[in-house]
């Protein structure tokens, strides 16, 4: 295994070396004091694992691992430091990740093991090669192979993983660092939140290993861009044909049909931030007016009963949009089932008075324009 070192400690830098070379099989083929020498190293030479101390005079030991595994992610790093398990925690690194100092003999051999197993577990998982990843963002994200196999993602922090998707958001842009850091980590001082966001970073770099053939982070002057290749999103596919511009014919009702089965719940319904809201809300939105054209079709086509699944549908996602409840109110209607009628104006009452969080809230009648402010009215803005 071949091996550099990198301290800004000259002291620090020999112990450690002679703690490795009383290892087998341990060639250290560098020592370095400055971390730019260090990279220029790492980045033209054949190498295996590096020892790092975090805390660098000219830069974040962090922020120059997650530079290099930028060009060399399968690039093995340790973090050695003097910090305890306390501030350890804070930078939220894994156990395989960093040694303290004064490095013992012992803890090099396990971490030296844990290296091999974590390599040999990656190897088990390794992605085949293949030309198109499929990626899922509607419901909960996941990425899948063209042979529908759901390739493993385990995010080390649910941090890393929101930076992911927020990149992910605005693929093919620059984000500036300090947007991230507004983000992600408002509350944290400017140095302590650079250091978490090198760190979430560094941990996707990692995970997203397999996969680098198609996603990319790019470090750019002062933030980052990810750009995909190879990369079908269910989210993009969905909306690129619902907004073609097809009218919902006899010719396109079944091309609706499927790519409407595309949406599997809503857009990162397990993630909270008024950046992933907004885009929920916007895709929410064209779900919504889709799903009425599509029964307002049914209805006019003399399907009733398609009809009345969609609208039902509609109801059951988003309570509150009260001209679903009213249209389903007409088709009962129709099928003189007063019944039903009755019903579903008390599913809508009850929506509305958990949503106003009263105790009672007037519902206008069937068919008529109701007090509150329906989700319909902000889709009939939308451009068909």
């Amino acid at each position: 295994m071949k091996v550099i070192l990198l301290d800004d400690e000259n002291l620090a830098l020999k112990y450690l070396e002679n703690q490795l070379q009383h290892i087998a099989n341990v060639n250290i083929v560098g020592k370095f004091m400055d971390p730019i020498s260090c990279k220029q190293a790492l980045l033209h030479e054949e190498v295996d694992l590096v020892f790092m101390d975090i805390h660098l005079p000219e830069m974040d030991g962090i922020e120059l691992a997650e530079q290099i595994l930028e060009i060399k992610p399968k690039l093995n790093i340790v973090f050695v430091t003097a910090y305890d398990d306390y501030a350890i925690k804070a930078f939220e690194l894994n156990a395989l990740d960093y040694v303290l100092k004064p490095v013992g003999k012992e803890r090099l051999l396990k971490t030296l093991k844990r290296i091999q197993e974590r390599e040999e577990e990656a190897a088990v998982d390794q992605v085949p090669t293949v030309q198109t990843l499929r990626v899922q963002l509607f419901q909960q994200f996941s990425i899948a192979t063209e042979n529908g196999r759901v390739a493993p993602v385990r995010w080390r922090t649910t941090k890393a993983q929101e930076l992911f998707l927020y990149l992910l958001q605005h693929r093919g842009h620059l984000i500036r660092k300090s947007v991230l850091i507004d983000i992600l980590w408002p509350e944290f001082e400017p140095e302590k939140a650079y250091s978490q966001l090198y760190t979430a970073v560094y941990h996707i770099r990692k995970t997203l290993e397999p996969f680098r053939d198609h996603i990319k982070i790019a470090n750019v002057t002062d933030g980052y861009i990810l750009n995909t290749d190879n990369v079908l999103l269910d989210v993009e596919e969905w909306e690129n044909q619902i907004s073609s511009g097809q009218p919902v014919n006899a010719d396109t009702i079944e091309e609706y049909e499927q790519v409407m089965g595309l949406y599997r719940g809503d857009y990162l319904q397990e993630l909270d931030g008024w950046w992933v809201e907004s885009e929920r809300h916007r895709l929410k939105l064209l779900w919504i007016r889709t799903s009425f054209q599509m029964a307002e079709w049914y209805t006019e086509c003399g399907q009733p009963m398609k009809a009345v699944d969609t609208y039902r549908e509609i109801c059951e996602r988003h309570p509150q949009v009260e001209e679903a409840h009213f249209a389903l109110m007409r088709i009962y209607a129709s099928m003189n089932s007063r019944l039903s009628v009755h019903r579903q104006y008390r599913m809508l009452e009850t929506a509305l008075m958990e949503e106003m969080g009263k105790s009672r809230v007037p519902v206008s009648s069937p068919g008529t324009a109701s007090g509150s402010k329906s989700i319909r009215n902000e889709v009939s803005f939308i451009p068909y």
